[in-house]
């Protein structure tokens, strides 16, 4: 643990266990040079403590790029509810848990605000507010902005477009082949939108319920193991992340990678892979940004519905503007996002602590 704190970039790290159930609770926070640290709760069994500090420490980093990349007022933050074993709490055990993580929220006055993430929903959330204000994307009914999944999708769409526009000349989708793996919350909207703009849409899941549902409504499907080395111009992943990587590229037979998942790439040195091959990669953290700007713009800027659906259309300007600054740089495009995201974090005034609080 202390190596991974020495090696870290960010600014600070938070522990707590629980000590009724063995569970580790991290809250990292990579910057706040933005505003107050946010980002989503990520609930999971690890291997060991270890791993589930360096999962929270590199979502923190891509939360920091991802606020900076669509210009909104927040640090980067993330937060891993680390459990004892596999099975993911239910019922009263799950309340409990969520109030002793709400309190150590609360401890940190304000440091960071938490939304939801894997194995965590807005109704979670509401659990959470129920100790703590620091909490975003709580259920409508409890006078939050719901579900982030449907925009997130619309904001990935936005970058699929911007991503086509460049490898094909054209950001019109009608008879495009779009593969999107993974059909739960933002994928399975995704399928939705891509029919609706034409493409030709292929689909992949672990879940054969989710597949045999698909089929039911005449969507070609594969299997999960084919995802990656079926033909298609688009790749649209929309599961879990690290699928591309030195064992994985070779193999890829599309033009464009554009997706909701976080942390596609096992390292940033995969994006030189993906540039040599002519791939059009769009960062993850600036196309999946929908999330953010719904939850963040609705409850915390209030947002109309007018303005926030620009603001989704803008994440394909910025990912136009990545493929720009990659070829004029003469670097991949995960490289040049940093380096857009990186210069407004390092050009932005220090915000104090209390002005952090005074945020919240």
């Amino acid at each position: 643990m202390e190596d991974l704190l020495a090696a870290w970039d960010g600014e600070s790290v938070s522990i707590h266990r629980d000590r009724e159930t063995d569970t580790w609770m991290f809250i990292c926070v990579h910057s706040t040079r933005l505003g107050s640290a946010a980002g989503g709760t990520r609930m999971k069994h690890y291997p060991r403590p270890t791993d589930a500090l360096a999962d929270g420490m590199r979502l923190s980093e891509a939360m920091s790029l991802k606020f900076a990349c669509v210009d909104f007022p927040h640090g980067g933050g993330k937060a891993v509810i680390a459990l004892p074993t596999p099975e993911i709490p239910l019922g009263d055990a799950r309340r409990r848990l969520l109030h002793e993580y709400g309190a150590f929220i609360n401890s940190l006055g304000g440091l960071y605000s938490c939304a939801p993430d894997m194995n965590t929903s807005a109704t979670d959330m509401d659990v959470i507010a129920e100790v703590s204000p620091y909490v975003f994307c709580k259920t409508e009914a409890a006078g939050g902005s719901g579900d982030t999944a449907p925009d997130t999708a619309v904001g990935v769409l936005h970058g699929i477009r911007a991503a086509c526009a460049y490898a094909f000349g054209s950001d019109d989708l009608a008879g495009r082949s779009v593969l999107v793996q993974g059909v739960g919350g933002v994928g399975g909207r995704l399928i939705e939108l891509l029919a609706g703009a034409g493409a030709t849409v292929v689909a992949t899941d672990i879940d054969p319920r989710r597949l045999a549902s698909l089929r039911d409504k005449g969507i070609r499907t594969v299997a999960p193991e084919a995802a990656l080395t079926t033909e298609c111009d688009v790749l649209a992943p929309c599961a879990t992340g690290g699928i591309f990587n030195t064992r994985s590229i070779p193999g890829l037979r599309c033009r464009v990678i554009a997706g909701g998942a976080n942390n596609q790439l096992e390292t940033p040195a995969d994006a030189d892979l993906l540039r040599k091959r002519g791939i059009a990669y769009a960062p993850d953290f600036v196309i999946n940004a929908g999330g953010v700007l719904h939850g963040g713009g609705i409850e915390e800027q209030h947002w109309t519905r007018e303005v926030l659906d620009a603001k989704l259309a803008g994440i394909g300007g910025a990912v136009s503007e990545i493929f720009q600054r990659a070829d004029r740089d003469g670097v991949s495009t995960d490289a040049a996002a940093r380096r857009i995201a990186l210069g407004r974090i390092e050009s932005a005034a220090p915000v104090s602590s209390q002005g952090l609080r005074a945020r919240m």
